[in-house]
């Protein structure tokens, strides 16, 4: 069934999705197939997930994260015809760069691809003396040329816009520490080159919410709508027994990002299913791509369950919209 139009972007007519079950009252719905990717999927690699997809000439293409059995995560190319069987090279993702010092990447996980006109960008949390925000672009994901970093160390979960806002790249980021992070805010960039990033400003912190209360975290590159950016993120609560992932949602504006029009009080999805609390890292559901489809509203999220699985969920554009200003925090 078509919605209004709500989405601002191109048709997606081959999006990989699954109706809402009968009688299912929440406002998004999991994949009846989960996981898609499961444990121990290539040579060598012990887990995928965490990962980042986006459509790429009449099918689907990904930048996944993959941790191999040295338990260093790297990140891999992959592709598919329907977005849900995925063939995924063994190998990982080898970057160029004019600069060696770039290239020292002690690790890299949590990826992001985002497409800007013509170009794809990767970005990533990549190891440079800590955790910071890596940077790379291709045309083809065949070629890969690494940028510079885009922040000092330590840094997470760096999103990008899909387009420049008043001739300018924006990305969201978290600034963080060298641990699992007392630091729990996101904060907003802007670059004229990719390169030099400045103007930060403050979006959203944790808080409020016991589902969100200790950090939050920009997960899919935000998708535009009539209504403002729609960006899904990740609340995090830290239990007695440990920290638990959960996804929510936030509307921005559209000209100035930074400011948020409405925000999630109750979460969308938390870990429920044997894959979202069983696994390397238990209780966790993390957002990190969404494919949009503008004709019908449809919505299909990539996320990771327990840090060992590659999961999907799905919701319409105009439902998710209403549920959010109907149970939000107004700013």
């Amino acid at each position: 069934m078509a919605g209004k139009k709500t989405i601002i972007g191109q048709a997606l007519p081959n999006i990989p999705w699954q109706d809402k079950p009968e009688g299912y009252s929440e406002v998004v719905w999991r994949y009846s197939g989960n996981p898609i990717i499961d444990k121990n999927p290539l040579p060598n690699v012990q887990s995928i997930y965490n990962s980042a997809v986006v459509p790429y000439r009449e099918e689907f293409v990904g930048v996944f994260r993959a941790d191999s059995k040295s338990v260093l995560p790297y990140l891999h190319f992959g592709r598919s015809r329907d977005g849900l069987n995925w063939q995924i090279e063994p190998e990982c993702i080898r970057f160029k760069s004019d600069d060696v010092e770039i290239n020292k990447m002690e690790y890299a996980y949590d990826p992001r691809v985002c497409q800007i006109d013509d170009s794809y960008f990767i970005t990533w949390c990549n190891g440079y003396h800590g955790p910071t925000i890596g940077v790379a672009i291709t045309k083809d994901f065949k070629e890969f040329h690494q940028l510079e970093n885009a922040f000092l160390p330590f840094n997470r979960n760096g999103v990008l816009f899909p387009r420049k806002i008043r001739g300018k790249y924006i990305m969201l980021s978290r600034p963080s520490d060298n641990g699992h992070t007392p630091f729990g805010d996101i904060f907003i960039s802007e670059s004229l080159d990719m390169i030099h990033w400045g103007r930060h400003r403050f979006v959203m912190g944790a808080g409020g919410q016991w589902w969100q209360a200790t950090k939050v975290g920009a997960g899919p590159t935000p998708i535009e709508t009539t209504e403002g950016w729609l960006l899904i993120y990740h609340g995090v609560l830290n239990t007695c027994n440990g920290f638990v992932y959960n996804m929510g949602a936030a509307i921005l504006d559209l000209d100035e990002p930074h400011k948020v029009l409405y925000r999630t009080n109750r979460y969308l999805l938390n870990p429920e299913e044997l894959y979202e609390t069983t696994g390397k890292v238990p209780n966790v559901v993390f957002p990190c791509a969404a494919l949009a489809d503008a004709e019908t509203g449809r919505i299909a999220i990539y996320y990771g369950g327990a840090d060992t699985y590659t999961c999907m969920a799905f919701t319409q554009v105009d439902e998710l919209i209403d549920f959010i200003k109907l149970n939000s925090e107004v700013f």
